[in-house]
């Protein structure tokens, strides 16, 4: 058979289009990232490990996905004993709406209230302040119930 220089590209042109006719694409988000949905009104027990989201200061962080309606008064509660917590209600829209570093008595768990001002899907963030790695923690997001005046 005579291959003449013609051919060649021909030829290494057909093989790369059957070659890529044979990937299948991957859905990246699906299996990268899928924040857990969180029950409202319910404590969780969960723990930070160096396989969650790296924050880019030495710490990690996971994210848990609620929906939200607007006007409804929430608290955010984390609590650990193993690290330095922050947590961070981020919009669909990866703007932060809120966030807290140290609650009350000043512990370093967190502890953050907000009113919803936009229905939709929110990223509750636990992480990590700075360097502290991870460990067991718990989260409650509660739903407040406004005050009726009489």
């Amino acid at each position: 058979m005579l291959v003449s220089r013609w051919n060649i590209p021909l030829f290494f042109g057909t093989l790369l289009l059957l070659m890529a006719s044979q990937i299948t694409p991957i859905n990246a988000e699906s299996s990268l990232y899928n924040p857990v949905i969180l029950p409202i009104n319910r404590s969780i027990s969960d723990e930070l490990s160096a396989q969650d989201i790296p924050t880019g200061e030495g710490g990690v962080a996971r994210d848990y996905q609620v929906k939200l309606e607007k006007g409804n008064q929430i608290s955010i509660d984390v609590k650990s004993e193993d690290f330095d917590s922050i947590v961070l209600l981020i919009a669909s829209d990866g703007t932060t709406v809120a966030e807290n570093d140290d609650g009350p008595e000043g512990t370093t768990n967190s502890l953050l209230f907000t009113r919803i001002t936009e229905s939709g899907r929110y990223i509750i963030r636990v992480r990590a302040f700075g360097k502290t790695g991870g460990g067991e923690f718990t989260l409650k997001l509660t739903r407040l119930q406004p005050v009726e005046d009489n």
